[in-house]
């Protein structure tokens, strides 16, 4: 069966086919080529075996949890594991993700379209994948880490490929990757994995950066795209305005504000009814885009627990949930409003 949502003032009931959670467009969707396991278990980069399971991406499963929560369109973010040190292996790498992303995107054009990646830490690589992700392909955006090697997006380093960027008035999907290193090389907290907590202050120090180093100032055609509700960001937002004087260089309190009414944010992880009411307090509810972060967020959470917890937020007006679920990535991303249709 699937949700449905009223109002205090209409009992109608508003399902996927009218309403406000019709044709949702989620732009959290993590793609693992098959072709791209293949390609890089036969150069014994990765072994499948040991790979964590929602590595196995599969069209069929897609189209599934899609179609239980009334997913009109998924933007892929194209996912590559392992690190390869010389550049022709990196672009090989990406060169076979990519190509099969666009052959999903050409196989279910309604359905699909994906994001080509930009690397912090090389320039020429990236605009090859611009080249190629986008112009030759037909990327809808591109995407990267929120750090690599300790390094923050928004860092001076990054400026020629950020220019780069502004100059195709790039939207850039975000998202944690790497975390500190904890006790005995480990990873943040022993025993916790890094997407429960580092992750999201991952994104949070990567915005904050941003913030600090004036990059939507200096590059105003950006768009950026902070996943899982912006990490804490929205919620220790007066805390940066208080103390951001304290920063080198310093914040000022309205840049703060500026700026979180600048970036996008989407919903993968956060929203609840305790999560909803500190967000839409902090940003513009029109920058607001419905993710899923499947499949690392497994199908059942997404489908029963996530999706509908959206649609019944107590905080949310048939309105704003619309938006989130569709119009908000129409307006960022106006490619995809044939294929969401």
């Amino acid at each position: 069966m699937r949700p449905h949502r009223t109002t205090d003032t209409e009992d109608t009931p508003m399902t996927f086919e009218d309403g406000p959670v019709a044709g949702r467009v989620d732009v959290h969707h993590h793609f693992t080529a098959p072709a791209w396991l293949d390609w890089a278990e036969e150069r014994g980069v990765v072994n499948r075996e040991r790979l964590p399971w929602w590595t196995r991406w599969d069209m069929n499963a897609a189209l599934e949890v899609m179609d239980k929560t009334g997913i009109s369109t998924s933007v892929m973010t194209v996912a590559m594991l392992g690190r390869f040190r010389e550049r022709t292996e990196r672009q090989e790498s990406a060169r076979i993700a990519l190509r099969a992303a666009a052959d999903v995107v050409e196989e279910r054009p309604a359905r699909f379209a994906f994001f080509t990646p930009v690397f912090l830490d090389d320039l020429e690589l990236s605009r090859w994948s611009l080249r190629y992700g986008l112009d030759e392909l037909g990327a809808v955006g591109v995407s990267t880490r929120t750090s690599m090697d300790g390094v923050y997006l928004g860092d001076e380093s990054h400026d020629r490929l950020l220019r780069e960027l502004n100059e195709r008035s790039a939207v850039i999907s975000t998202h944690p990757m790497e975390v500190p290193a904890g006790k005995d090389g480990g990873s943040g907290l022993p025993g916790m994995p890094p997407f429960v907590c580092d992750f999201l202050m991952d994104t949070t120090r990567a915005a904050v950066n941003l913030i600090r180093n004036g990059t939507l100032d200096r590059y105003p055609n950006l768009t950026f795209v902070l996943p899982h509700g912006g990490g804490f960001l929205p919620y220790m937002a007066t805390r940066l305005e208080l103390f951001g004087g304290h920063l080198t260089p310093g914040i000022e309190p309205g840049r703060v504000r500026d700026y979180l009414h600048r970036f996008y944010f989407d919903t993968a992880g956060p929203m609840s009814p305790s999560a909803t009411p500190t967000l839409l307090a902090t940003v513009d509810p029109g920058r607001i885009l419905f993710g899923t972060d499947w499949p690392p967020t497994p199908a059942q959470v997404v489908a029963d627990i996530a999706a509908p917890a959206l649609d019944s937020d107590p905080a949310l007006s048939p309105e704003q949930l619309r938006g989130i679920n569709r119009d908000n990535a129409l307006r960022l991303l106006p490619v995809l409003d044939r294929s969401a249709r």
